[in-house]
């Protein structure tokens, strides 16, 4: 295991790696996606209470999810960098933070168009709703807090120190409707308790966000590579050796 870790931790490795994986990840992510979303918006039946007003779970769920997942995946790349200083783990953090950012953003914005119809406002400051503005607020901060520094690795340890700070968020906003009255609602266990009929698009929908939050993160992370070791001989050869237009 650590052979193979150590080999991840080389960056020409590591760019071409990324690079065989990347039409695969976002092949696989737009046809889940595309078959979760054909299925749940327009072959799902309505909800006896919702209407059809609930089919937004297929958008909502998913990026709620995996906020939470990849910010938990950004810890284990940060605790990985600051323990065994691997470099390539702080690019890796710097990766997934857009786009961990992008789907707690989709996330907030499809639960206010959700909750507008089911409680009659927008936002409300709700223990779930307010938690997971901080995910995104810690998001936020770790994007800018890399970029204020022209040291990588100081901004890589700093922004890693960060998200791991952050990591108490997480169960906060997993069991914020258990701890608290919230008008949010309680923990369900929604992928068990809803018709099959609703649950399997759902699923779909989420593996689909997975793979593509994969695709994304791999494609940036080939992009930082490129810019950390631009004047390594390797990246000028790789250049070297694209025609030119």
């Amino acid at each position: 295991m650590w052979k193979w870790l150590h080999q991840l931790g080389k960056p020409d490795r590591l760019y071409h790696l990324c690079g065989r994986f990347v039409p695969w990840l976002g092949l696989a992510g737009a046809l889940t996606l595309v078959l979760g979303w054909v299925w749940g918006f327009g072959f799902a039946p309505a909800d006896y209470q919702q209407g059809n007003s609930y089919r937004i779970m297929y958008i909502h769920v998913p990026a709620a999810m995996w906020s939470m997942g990849i910010y938990s995946a950004m810890a284990v790349a940060a605790f990985t960098a600051l323990v065994w200083q691997m470099k390539m783990a702080n690019l890796v953090v710097a990766a997934m933070a857009p786009v961990g950012a992008a789907f707690t953003f989709i996330a907030l914005v499809t639960g206010a168009a959700w909750g507008k119809p089911m409680w009659g406002t927008w936002w409300i400051w709700d223990a779930r709703l307010t938690s997971e503005l901080v995910l995104l607020f810690l998001y936020l901060g770790v994007i800018a807090l890399y970029n204020a520094f022209e040291d990588r690795r100081l901004a890589g340890r700093a922004a890693g120190i960060l998200v791991l700070v952050g990591i108490v968020n997480i169960p906060i906003i997993h069991y914020s409707v258990q701890w608290w009255n919230t008008l949010h609602q309680g923990s369900t266990n929604m992928q068990q308790t809803i018709d099959p009929s609703m649950r399997y698009p759902l699923r779909w929908a989420i593996v689909g966000y997975l793979f593509f939050f994969l695709t994304l993160t791999l494609m940036r992370l080939r992009n930082l590579i490129l810019i950390q070791e631009s004047h390594r001989p390797w990246v000028l050869a790789l250049f070297s050796r694209r025609p030119r237009p």
